[in-house]
Protein backbone atom coordinates (compact mmCIF):
# COMPACT_ATOMS: atom_id res chain seq x y z
CA UNK A 1 0.00 0.00 0.00
CA UNK A 2 1.33 3.55 -0.80
CA UNK A 3 0.25 6.98 -0.40
CA UNK A 4 1.83 10.33 -2.14
CA UNK A 5 2.15 13.81 -1.58
CA UNK A 6 3.21 16.63 -3.56
CA UNK A 7 6.57 18.07 -2.16
CA UNK A 8 7.40 21.99 -2.74
CA UNK A 9 11.08 22.68 -1.43
CA UNK A 10 13.58 24.97 -1.60
CA UNK A 11 17.08 23.96 -0.95
CA UNK A 12 20.08 26.55 -0.08
CA UNK A 13 23.80 26.41 1.54
CA UNK A 14 24.42 26.45 5.10
CA UNK A 15 27.08 26.42 7.31
CA UNK A 16 27.11 24.83 11.13
CA UNK A 17 27.18 28.39 12.42
CA UNK A 18 23.98 29.42 10.06
CA UNK A 19 20.95 31.29 12.07
CA UNK A 20 17.59 31.59 11.34
CA UNK A 21 16.65 35.17 10.55
CA UNK A 22 13.27 36.59 11.61
CA UNK A 23 11.02 34.58 9.66
CA UNK A 24 7.60 36.60 11.18
CA UNK A 25 9.04 39.15 9.44
CA UNK A 26 7.40 37.58 6.19
CA UNK A 27 3.99 38.34 5.55
CA UNK A 28 1.36 35.80 6.95
CA UNK A 29 3.45 34.78 9.61
CA UNK A 30 2.37 34.97 12.97
CA UNK A 31 4.88 32.49 14.88
CA UNK A 32 7.92 30.31 14.62
CA UNK A 33 8.20 27.14 16.39
CA UNK A 34 10.94 25.08 17.09
CA UNK A 35 10.16 21.49 16.93
CA UNK A 36 13.19 20.56 18.34
CA UNK A 37 16.66 17.92 16.34
CA UNK A 38 15.50 14.09 14.55
CA UNK A 39 18.09 12.01 13.60
CA UNK A 40 17.09 10.53 10.26
CA UNK A 41 19.24 7.54 8.59
CA UNK A 42 18.26 7.06 4.78
CA UNK A 43 20.08 4.55 2.61
CA UNK A 44 19.26 5.56 -1.11
CA UNK A 45 19.25 2.97 -3.78
CA UNK A 46 19.64 3.21 -7.70
CA UNK A 47 20.80 0.61 -10.32
CA UNK A 48 24.51 0.10 -10.25
CA UNK A 49 24.66 2.07 -13.60
CA UNK A 50 22.27 5.12 -11.45
CA UNK A 51 19.51 4.91 -13.84
CA UNK A 52 17.28 6.47 -11.57
CA UNK A 53 19.41 9.42 -10.59
CA UNK A 54 20.37 9.90 -14.58
CA UNK A 55 16.30 11.16 -14.29
CA UNK A 56 16.37 13.16 -11.27
CA UNK A 57 14.33 10.38 -9.30
CA UNK A 58 15.15 9.41 -5.87
CA UNK A 59 14.16 6.26 -3.74
CA UNK A 60 15.15 5.80 -0.05
CA UNK A 61 14.42 3.64 2.53
CA UNK A 62 14.21 6.03 5.67
CA UNK A 63 14.26 5.69 9.30
CA UNK A 64 13.91 8.49 12.38
CA UNK A 65 11.35 10.73 12.07
CA UNK A 66 7.29 10.89 11.55
CA UNK A 67 7.58 9.17 7.71
CA UNK A 68 9.92 6.49 8.51
CA UNK A 69 9.39 3.93 5.51
CA UNK A 70 10.14 3.77 1.52
CA UNK A 71 10.11 7.07 -0.57
CA UNK A 72 10.48 7.69 -4.15
CA UNK A 73 10.27 11.12 -5.79
CA UNK A 74 9.42 11.74 -9.03
CA UNK A 75 9.99 15.11 -10.71
CA UNK A 76 7.27 17.41 -11.52
CA UNK A 77 9.25 20.58 -11.99
CA UNK A 78 12.30 22.58 -10.49
CA UNK A 79 11.54 22.35 -6.62
CA UNK A 80 8.63 20.14 -7.41
CA UNK A 81 8.21 16.37 -6.94
CA UNK A 82 5.76 13.52 -6.24
CA UNK A 83 7.18 12.12 -3.16
CA UNK A 84 5.21 8.35 -3.28
CA UNK A 85 5.56 6.44 0.27
CA UNK A 86 5.30 3.03 1.23
CA UNK A 87 5.46 1.23 4.86
CA UNK A 88 8.95 0.77 6.22
CA UNK A 89 10.20 -3.11 4.90
CA UNK A 90 13.57 -4.76 4.41
CA UNK A 91 12.49 -5.43 0.90
CA UNK A 92 11.72 -2.68 -1.96
CA UNK A 93 7.82 -2.91 -2.09
CA UNK A 94 5.97 -4.08 -4.75
CA UNK A 95 3.99 -0.91 -5.44
CA UNK A 96 7.02 1.21 -5.83
CA UNK A 97 9.20 -1.02 -7.65
CA UNK A 98 6.22 -1.37 -10.19
CA UNK A 99 7.03 2.85 -10.88
CA UNK A 100 10.09 2.59 -11.52
CA UNK A 101 10.33 -0.52 -13.97
CA UNK A 102 10.09 1.40 -17.29
CA UNK A 103 13.57 3.01 -15.71
CA UNK A 104 15.11 -0.11 -14.26
CA UNK A 105 14.07 -2.91 -16.61
CA UNK A 106 14.46 -5.75 -14.49
CA UNK A 107 17.97 -4.40 -13.46
CA UNK A 108 18.54 -4.64 -9.44
CA UNK A 109 18.18 -1.99 -7.31
CA UNK A 110 21.14 -1.74 -5.27
CA UNK A 111 22.05 0.50 -2.05
CA UNK A 112 24.26 3.43 -3.71
CA UNK A 113 24.12 5.86 -0.93
CA UNK A 114 23.96 6.28 3.21
CA UNK A 115 23.18 9.74 4.36
CA UNK A 116 22.46 10.77 8.18
CA UNK A 117 21.24 14.27 8.84
CA UNK A 118 20.81 15.86 12.32
CA UNK A 119 17.67 18.03 11.24
CA UNK A 120 16.89 20.88 13.28
CA UNK A 121 13.01 21.80 12.55
CA UNK A 122 10.92 24.74 12.56
CA UNK A 123 7.48 25.39 11.72
CA UNK A 124 5.79 28.75 10.29
CA UNK A 125 2.82 29.25 11.57
CA UNK A 126 -0.58 31.75 10.45
CA UNK A 127 -2.49 33.08 13.06
CA UNK A 128 -4.81 30.21 13.68
CA UNK A 129 -1.86 28.31 14.01
CA UNK A 130 -1.98 26.89 10.53
CA UNK A 131 1.28 25.11 9.10
CA UNK A 132 2.51 27.42 6.63
CA UNK A 133 6.01 26.15 5.95
CA UNK A 134 8.69 23.35 7.65
CA UNK A 135 12.24 25.01 8.08
CA UNK A 136 15.15 22.78 8.74
CA UNK A 137 18.65 23.23 9.11
CA UNK A 138 20.60 19.80 8.23
CA UNK A 139 23.99 18.36 9.16
CA UNK A 140 24.75 15.98 6.57
CA UNK A 141 26.95 13.03 6.21
CA UNK A 142 27.14 11.00 3.13
CA UNK A 143 28.79 7.86 2.77
CA UNK A 144 29.38 6.16 -0.97
CA UNK A 145 27.99 2.63 -0.61
CA UNK A 146 28.66 1.06 -4.14
CA UNK A 147 31.44 -1.14 -4.70
CA UNK A 148 33.50 1.18 -6.84
CA UNK A 149 33.74 4.60 -3.95
CA UNK A 150 32.92 2.64 -1.45
CA UNK A 151 33.60 4.22 2.21
CA UNK A 152 34.21 7.67 0.16
CA UNK A 153 32.30 10.19 2.62
CA UNK A 154 31.18 13.35 2.47
CA UNK A 155 29.69 16.11 4.72
CA UNK A 156 27.63 19.33 4.50
CA UNK A 157 25.12 22.14 5.78
CA UNK A 158 21.59 22.97 4.54
CA UNK A 159 18.88 24.48 5.10
CA UNK A 160 15.46 23.63 3.57
CA UNK A 161 11.90 25.25 3.22
CA UNK A 162 9.41 22.93 2.30
CA UNK A 163 5.69 24.39 1.53
CA UNK A 164 2.82 22.95 3.69
CA UNK A 165 0.46 20.64 1.98
CA UNK A 166 -1.92 23.05 -0.52
CA UNK A 167 0.07 26.08 -0.06
CA UNK A 168 0.48 29.04 -2.19
CA UNK A 169 4.12 28.08 -4.24
CA UNK A 170 4.76 32.15 -3.60
CA UNK A 171 4.93 32.16 -0.12
CA UNK A 172 8.14 30.40 -0.91
CA UNK A 173 9.00 33.40 -2.48
CA UNK A 174 8.35 35.94 0.36
CA UNK A 175 10.26 33.28 2.72
CA UNK A 176 13.23 33.79 0.80
CA UNK A 177 13.79 37.27 0.59
CA UNK A 178 15.27 37.75 4.64
CA UNK A 179 17.21 34.46 3.80
CA UNK A 180 18.99 36.14 1.34
CA UNK A 181 19.30 39.33 3.22
CA UNK A 182 21.34 36.97 5.99
CA UNK A 183 23.55 35.18 3.50
CA UNK A 184 21.87 32.25 2.82
CA UNK A 185 22.08 31.35 -0.93
CA UNK A 186 20.34 28.66 -2.89
CA UNK A 187 22.09 25.22 -3.10
CA UNK A 188 22.85 24.21 -6.70
CA UNK A 189 22.18 20.70 -5.68
CA UNK A 190 18.38 19.52 -6.60
CA UNK A 191 18.50 17.16 -4.03
CA UNK A 192 20.58 15.53 -1.17
CA UNK A 193 20.99 12.57 -3.10
CA UNK A 194 22.35 14.52 -6.00
CA UNK A 195 25.11 15.97 -3.92
CA UNK A 196 26.06 12.61 -2.75
CA UNK A 197 26.49 11.21 -5.83
CA UNK A 198 28.56 13.85 -6.94
CA UNK A 199 30.77 14.24 -3.65
CA UNK A 200 31.46 10.71 -3.02
CA UNK A 201 32.29 9.84 -6.84
CA UNK A 202 35.26 8.00 -7.35
CA UNK A 203 37.44 10.83 -9.18
CA UNK A 204 36.55 13.31 -6.52
CA UNK A 205 38.56 12.09 -3.43
CA UNK A 206 41.08 14.48 -2.21
CA UNK A 207 39.64 17.47 -4.59
CA UNK A 208 37.34 19.97 -3.48
CA UNK A 209 34.08 19.60 -2.53
CA UNK A 210 32.18 22.49 -3.20
CA UNK A 211 31.60 22.00 -6.96
CA UNK A 212 33.93 24.56 -9.22
CA UNK A 213 37.79 23.23 -9.53
CA UNK A 214 40.42 25.32 -8.70
CA UNK A 215 41.52 26.72 -12.66
CA UNK A 216 44.84 24.86 -13.48
CA UNK A 217 47.46 26.28 -15.66
CA UNK A 218 47.62 25.47 -19.14
CA UNK A 219 50.36 23.57 -21.15
CA UNK A 220 53.03 26.04 -21.69
CA UNK A 221 51.68 28.49 -18.75
CA UNK A 222 48.69 29.35 -20.60
CA UNK A 223 45.56 29.96 -18.51
CA UNK A 224 42.20 30.21 -19.72
CA UNK A 225 40.99 33.73 -21.40
CA UNK A 226 44.42 33.90 -24.19
CA UNK A 227 47.16 35.38 -21.92
CA UNK A 228 50.16 33.08 -21.59
CA UNK A 229 52.15 33.65 -18.42
CA UNK A 230 55.04 35.76 -18.43
CA UNK A 231 54.68 36.12 -22.49
CA UNK A 232 52.83 38.10 -25.19
CA UNK A 233 48.98 38.11 -25.98
CA UNK A 234 48.04 35.19 -27.61
CA UNK A 235 45.99 35.45 -30.81
CA UNK A 236 42.59 36.46 -30.76
CA UNK A 237 40.24 33.18 -29.94
CA UNK A 238 37.40 32.91 -32.35
CA UNK A 239 34.49 30.88 -31.72
CA UNK A 240 34.40 27.68 -33.72
CA UNK A 241 31.32 27.63 -36.16
CA UNK A 242 28.32 25.59 -34.50
CA UNK A 243 27.94 22.26 -36.54
CA UNK A 244 25.16 22.16 -39.72
CA UNK A 245 22.16 21.01 -38.03
CA UNK A 246 20.84 18.17 -40.38
CA UNK A 247 17.26 16.80 -41.33
CA UNK A 248 18.39 13.35 -39.29
CA UNK A 249 19.07 15.72 -36.33
CA UNK A 250 15.37 17.11 -36.34
CA UNK A 251 14.15 13.76 -36.92
CA UNK A 252 15.79 11.94 -33.89
CA UNK A 253 15.21 14.49 -31.51
CA UNK A 254 11.30 14.37 -32.51
CA UNK A 255 11.84 10.60 -31.70
CA UNK A 256 14.12 11.33 -28.60
CA UNK A 257 11.61 13.45 -26.64
CA UNK A 258 8.74 11.09 -27.52
CA UNK A 259 10.53 7.81 -26.33
CA UNK A 260 11.65 10.16 -23.36
CA UNK A 261 7.67 10.69 -22.92
CA UNK A 262 7.14 7.13 -22.77
CA UNK A 263 9.48 6.27 -20.19
CA UNK A 264 8.48 9.01 -17.92
CA UNK A 265 4.90 8.47 -18.33
CA UNK A 266 4.64 5.05 -16.86
CA UNK A 267 4.84 6.04 -13.84
CA UNK A 268 1.75 8.65 -14.18
CA UNK A 269 -0.16 5.79 -16.09
CA UNK A 270 0.44 3.42 -13.18
CA UNK A 271 -0.84 5.57 -10.29
CA UNK A 272 -3.92 6.22 -13.01
CA UNK A 273 -3.20 10.52 -13.10
CA UNK A 274 -6.15 12.65 -15.24
CA UNK A 275 -4.83 12.40 -18.64
CA UNK A 276 -1.60 10.53 -18.65
CA UNK A 277 -3.23 7.57 -20.45
CA UNK A 278 -4.23 9.79 -23.28
CA UNK A 279 -0.76 11.50 -23.03
CA UNK A 280 1.19 8.24 -23.20
CA UNK A 281 -1.16 6.80 -26.39
CA UNK A 282 -0.20 10.30 -28.01
CA UNK A 283 3.76 9.76 -27.29
CA UNK A 284 3.51 5.99 -28.68
CA UNK A 285 1.21 7.47 -31.75
CA UNK A 286 3.66 10.49 -32.67
CA UNK A 287 6.57 8.24 -32.18
CA UNK A 288 4.92 5.58 -34.91
CA UNK A 289 4.45 8.38 -37.25
CA UNK A 290 7.51 10.13 -37.40
CA UNK A 291 9.08 6.81 -37.79
CA UNK A 292 6.65 6.07 -40.91
CA UNK A 293 6.37 9.40 -42.48
CA UNK A 294 10.27 9.94 -42.15
CA UNK A 295 11.50 6.86 -43.99
CA UNK A 296 13.23 8.74 -46.58
CA UNK A 297 15.55 9.64 -43.26
CA UNK A 298 15.46 6.69 -40.98
CA UNK A 299 15.94 2.97 -42.53
CA UNK A 300 11.95 1.70 -43.37
CA UNK A 301 13.17 -1.78 -43.29
CA UNK A 302 15.27 -1.24 -39.44
CA UNK A 303 11.70 0.73 -38.01
CA UNK A 304 9.28 -1.33 -38.96
CA UNK A 305 9.74 -3.57 -36.21
CA UNK A 306 9.31 -0.63 -33.46
CA UNK A 307 6.32 0.69 -35.56
CA UNK A 308 4.71 -2.82 -34.98
CA UNK A 309 5.34 -2.66 -31.47
CA UNK A 310 4.35 1.10 -30.89
CA UNK A 311 0.81 0.29 -32.73
CA UNK A 312 0.76 -2.72 -30.26
CA UNK A 313 1.14 -0.52 -27.28
CA UNK A 314 -0.92 2.31 -28.58
CA UNK A 315 -4.14 -0.45 -28.65
CA UNK A 316 -3.48 -1.70 -25.64
CA UNK A 317 -3.81 1.99 -24.07
CA UNK A 318 -6.04 2.72 -26.33
CA UNK A 319 -9.38 0.30 -24.71
CA UNK A 320 -8.92 2.64 -21.57
CA UNK A 321 -8.62 6.19 -23.45
CA UNK A 322 -11.37 5.26 -25.99
CA UNK A 323 -13.60 4.05 -22.48
CA UNK A 324 -12.76 7.42 -20.79
CA UNK A 325 -14.02 9.09 -23.44
CA UNK A 326 -17.47 7.00 -24.11
CA UNK A 327 -18.17 7.58 -20.20
CA UNK A 328 -17.54 11.33 -20.13
CA UNK A 329 -19.88 11.75 -23.07
CA UNK A 330 -22.46 9.90 -22.36
CA UNK A 331 -22.87 11.39 -18.71
CA UNK A 332 -23.35 14.49 -20.25
CA UNK A 333 -25.80 13.60 -22.15
CA UNK A 334 -27.86 12.10 -19.68
CA UNK A 335 -26.94 15.32 -17.77
CA UNK A 336 -28.67 17.21 -20.60
CA UNK A 337 -31.82 15.01 -20.84
CA UNK A 338 -34.60 16.07 -18.71
CA UNK A 339 -36.09 14.60 -16.08
CA UNK A 340 -39.17 13.78 -17.55
CA UNK A 341 -37.45 11.91 -20.06
CA UNK A 342 -35.38 9.65 -17.64
CA UNK A 343 -37.12 6.85 -17.71
CA UNK A 344 -36.04 4.02 -15.40
CA UNK A 345 -32.63 3.85 -13.61
CA UNK A 346 -30.48 5.67 -16.06
CA UNK A 347 -27.34 7.16 -13.98
CA UNK A 348 -27.46 4.12 -12.12
CA UNK A 349 -27.54 1.70 -14.71
CA UNK A 350 -24.27 4.37 -16.36
CA UNK A 351 -22.67 4.36 -13.17
CA UNK A 352 -22.16 0.57 -13.38
CA UNK A 353 -21.53 -0.19 -16.98
CA UNK A 354 -18.81 2.45 -16.61
CA UNK A 355 -17.32 0.97 -13.59
CA UNK A 356 -17.01 -2.54 -15.23
CA UNK A 357 -16.05 -0.97 -18.46
CA UNK A 358 -12.99 0.48 -16.45
CA UNK A 359 -12.12 -2.74 -14.21
CA UNK A 360 -11.57 -4.54 -17.44
CA UNK A 361 -9.53 -1.53 -19.73
CA UNK A 362 -7.14 -0.51 -16.59
CA UNK A 363 -6.63 -4.25 -16.20
CA UNK A 364 -5.46 -4.43 -19.64
CA UNK A 365 -3.20 -1.34 -19.13
CA UNK A 366 -1.68 -2.30 -16.43
CA UNK A 367 -1.00 -6.41 -17.93
CA UNK A 368 0.87 -4.42 -21.57
CA UNK A 369 3.04 -2.40 -19.07
CA UNK A 370 4.10 -5.11 -16.98
CA UNK A 371 4.25 -7.58 -19.76
CA UNK A 372 8.02 -8.77 -21.11
CA UNK A 373 7.13 -7.30 -24.36
CA UNK A 374 6.85 -3.81 -23.20
CA UNK A 375 10.26 -4.02 -21.94
CA UNK A 376 11.48 -5.02 -24.98
CA UNK A 377 10.03 -2.07 -26.82
CA UNK A 378 11.65 0.15 -24.50
CA UNK A 379 15.02 -1.72 -24.91
CA UNK A 380 14.79 -1.57 -28.53
CA UNK A 381 13.96 2.26 -28.82
CA UNK A 382 16.98 2.74 -26.50
CA UNK A 383 19.05 0.73 -28.95
CA UNK A 384 17.62 2.57 -31.71
CA UNK A 385 18.82 5.52 -30.56
CA UNK A 386 22.37 4.58 -29.79
CA UNK A 387 22.86 3.68 -33.16
CA UNK A 388 20.18 5.27 -35.63
CA UNK A 389 19.60 3.90 -39.02
CA UNK A 390 19.92 6.98 -41.23
CA UNK A 391 20.11 6.95 -44.47
CA UNK A 392 21.69 9.35 -47.15
CA UNK A 393 18.71 11.86 -47.20
CA UNK A 394 19.46 12.00 -43.72
CA UNK A 395 22.15 14.46 -44.19
CA UNK A 396 20.57 17.27 -46.13
CA UNK A 397 19.45 20.33 -44.68
CA UNK A 398 16.50 19.67 -43.12
CA UNK A 399 14.73 22.68 -45.29
CA UNK A 400 15.37 19.84 -48.19
CA UNK A 401 14.81 16.86 -46.95
CA UNK A 402 11.76 17.50 -44.49
CA UNK A 403 8.71 19.22 -47.03
CA UNK A 404 8.54 15.99 -49.10
CA UNK A 405 7.67 14.08 -46.40
CA UNK A 406 5.01 16.44 -44.75
CA UNK A 407 3.40 17.23 -48.01
CA UNK A 408 3.45 13.40 -48.96
CA UNK A 409 1.29 12.64 -45.64
CA UNK A 410 -0.96 15.63 -46.81
CA UNK A 411 -1.44 14.11 -50.10
CA UNK A 412 -3.08 10.79 -48.06
CA UNK A 413 -5.47 12.54 -45.97
CA UNK A 414 -6.69 15.10 -49.38
CA UNK A 415 -7.47 11.21 -50.87
CA UNK A 416 -8.93 9.51 -47.39
CA UNK A 417 -10.94 12.58 -46.83
CA UNK A 418 -12.14 12.76 -50.54
CA UNK A 419 -13.29 8.92 -50.14
CA UNK A 420 -14.94 9.32 -46.83
CA UNK A 421 -16.94 12.60 -48.38
CA UNK A 422 -18.19 10.32 -51.40
CA UNK A 423 -19.92 7.71 -49.49
CA UNK A 424 -23.19 7.66 -48.59
CA UNK A 425 -23.80 7.93 -44.87
CA UNK A 426 -23.88 4.73 -43.20
CA UNK A 427 -21.38 2.19 -41.77
CA UNK A 428 -19.16 2.70 -44.66
CA UNK A 429 -18.93 6.75 -44.61
CA UNK A 430 -17.95 5.89 -40.34
CA UNK A 431 -15.06 3.28 -41.46
CA UNK A 432 -13.88 5.91 -43.95
CA UNK A 433 -14.07 9.48 -41.88
CA UNK A 434 -12.22 7.00 -38.98
CA UNK A 435 -9.36 6.48 -41.38
CA UNK A 436 -9.38 10.07 -42.90
CA UNK A 437 -8.47 11.06 -39.06
CA UNK A 438 -5.50 8.51 -38.37
CA UNK A 439 -4.28 10.42 -41.42
CA UNK A 440 -5.41 13.98 -40.63
CA UNK A 441 -3.40 12.73 -36.99
CA UNK A 442 0.09 11.59 -38.94
CA UNK A 443 -0.12 14.71 -40.60
CA UNK A 444 -0.56 17.00 -37.73
CA UNK A 445 2.28 15.15 -36.14
CA UNK A 446 4.64 14.94 -38.88
CA UNK A 447 4.35 19.18 -39.24
CA UNK A 448 4.58 19.46 -35.38
CA UNK A 449 8.48 17.33 -35.91
CA UNK A 450 9.51 19.72 -38.76
CA UNK A 451 8.07 23.20 -36.92
CA UNK A 452 11.50 23.76 -35.34
CA UNK A 453 13.27 23.26 -38.99
CA UNK A 454 10.65 24.76 -41.24
CA UNK A 455 9.07 27.58 -39.01
CA UNK A 456 5.75 29.09 -39.82
CA UNK A 457 4.36 27.10 -43.10
CA UNK A 458 4.51 23.95 -40.82
CA UNK A 459 2.83 25.44 -37.52
CA UNK A 460 0.02 26.72 -39.93
CA UNK A 461 -0.10 23.43 -41.65
CA UNK A 462 -0.58 21.87 -38.30
CA UNK A 463 -3.15 24.15 -36.94
CA UNK A 464 -5.34 23.64 -39.98
CA UNK A 465 -5.07 19.98 -39.59
CA UNK A 466 -5.55 19.40 -36.27
CA UNK A 467 -9.10 21.68 -37.02
CA UNK A 468 -9.88 18.74 -39.65
CA UNK A 469 -8.77 15.91 -36.86
CA UNK A 470 -11.29 17.55 -34.56
CA UNK A 471 -14.17 16.95 -36.56
CA UNK A 472 -13.22 13.94 -37.67
CA UNK A 473 -12.42 12.89 -33.83
CA UNK A 474 -15.40 13.97 -32.89
CA UNK A 475 -17.80 11.97 -35.33
CA UNK A 476 -15.60 8.78 -33.98
CA UNK A 477 -16.63 9.42 -30.48
CA UNK A 478 -19.87 9.81 -31.23
CA UNK A 479 -19.65 6.43 -33.18
CA UNK A 480 -17.95 4.36 -30.17
CA UNK A 481 -20.94 6.64 -27.90
CA UNK A 482 -23.56 4.91 -30.26
CA UNK A 483 -22.26 1.33 -29.77
CA UNK A 484 -22.19 1.78 -26.13
CA UNK A 485 -25.62 3.13 -26.07
CA UNK A 486 -26.82 -0.22 -28.17
CA UNK A 487 -25.60 -2.32 -25.55
CA UNK A 488 -26.91 -0.54 -22.59
CA UNK A 489 -29.80 -0.37 -24.47
CA UNK A 490 -29.95 -4.18 -24.94
CA UNK A 491 -29.20 -4.39 -20.93
CA UNK A 492 -31.58 -2.55 -20.02
CA UNK A 493 -34.27 -4.31 -22.07
CA UNK A 494 -33.31 -7.90 -20.74
CA UNK A 495 -33.58 -6.52 -16.83
CA UNK A 496 -37.07 -5.25 -17.49
CA UNK A 497 -36.29 -1.69 -17.14
CA UNK A 498 -37.18 0.91 -20.43
CA UNK A 499 -34.87 1.30 -22.87
CA UNK A 500 -36.57 4.47 -23.79
CA UNK A 501 -33.60 7.16 -22.85
CA UNK A 502 -30.81 5.08 -24.73
CA UNK A 503 -33.03 5.19 -27.82
CA UNK A 504 -33.08 8.80 -27.63
CA UNK A 505 -29.61 9.54 -26.59
CA UNK A 506 -29.04 7.31 -29.75
CA UNK A 507 -31.04 9.35 -31.50
CA UNK A 508 -28.92 12.46 -30.39
CA UNK A 509 -26.05 11.11 -31.34
CA UNK A 510 -26.98 10.03 -34.84
CA UNK A 511 -28.01 14.09 -35.48
CA UNK A 512 -24.35 15.09 -33.89
CA UNK A 513 -22.65 12.63 -36.52
CA UNK A 514 -24.87 14.15 -39.71
CA UNK A 515 -23.84 17.92 -37.99
CA UNK A 516 -20.04 16.72 -38.40
CA UNK A 517 -20.44 15.34 -41.67
CA UNK A 518 -21.86 18.51 -42.80
CA UNK A 519 -19.30 20.77 -41.62
CA UNK A 520 -16.17 18.09 -43.18
CA UNK A 521 -16.44 20.09 -46.11
CA UNK A 522 -16.21 23.23 -45.20
CA UNK A 523 -13.64 22.85 -43.23
CA UNK A 524 -11.25 20.29 -45.26
CA UNK A 525 -11.56 23.47 -47.66
CA UNK A 526 -10.04 25.70 -45.59
CA UNK A 527 -7.39 22.90 -44.21
CA UNK A 528 -6.53 22.02 -47.45
CA UNK A 529 -5.59 26.00 -49.29
CA UNK A 530 -2.52 25.57 -50.85
CA UNK A 531 -0.73 28.54 -48.58
CA UNK A 532 0.87 26.63 -46.07
CA UNK A 533 1.90 23.56 -49.08
CA UNK A 534 3.06 26.25 -50.95
CA UNK A 535 5.42 27.56 -48.24
CA UNK A 536 6.54 24.26 -47.28
CA UNK A 537 8.27 23.27 -50.91
CA UNK A 538 9.69 26.93 -51.07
Amino acid sequence: MTDSKREIERKYEATPETRLPDLTRVAGVSAVVHRGLTELDAVYHDTEDLRLAADSLTLRRRTGGADAGWHLKLPVSAGVRDEIRAPLADTLPSGLAALLRSRVRGRPVIPVVRVLSARDVHHLLDADGALLAEVSVDEVLAERLTRTGRGITSAWTELEVELADDGDPAFLDAVERPLREAGVRPSPAPSKLARALAETAPDQEGKERAGEMPRREQPGGEQPGGEKQGGGRQPEHRPAKEPRTTAGDHVLAYVRRQVAALVELDPAVRRDLPGSVHRMRVASRRLRGALKTYRTVLDPAATRPLRAELKWLAGELGTDRDREVVDARLRARVTAVPGTLLLGPVSARLQLSSAARRTASRGRVLAALDSDRHLTLLDGLDAFLADPPLLPRAARDPEEALPHAVLKDHRRLAARTGRALAQPPGTDRDVAMHEARKAAKRVRYAAEAARPALGKPAKKLARRTKAVQRILGDHQDGVLARDALRTLAVQAHEAGESAFTWGLLYGREEAAAAARERELPEVWARASRPGPRKALKG
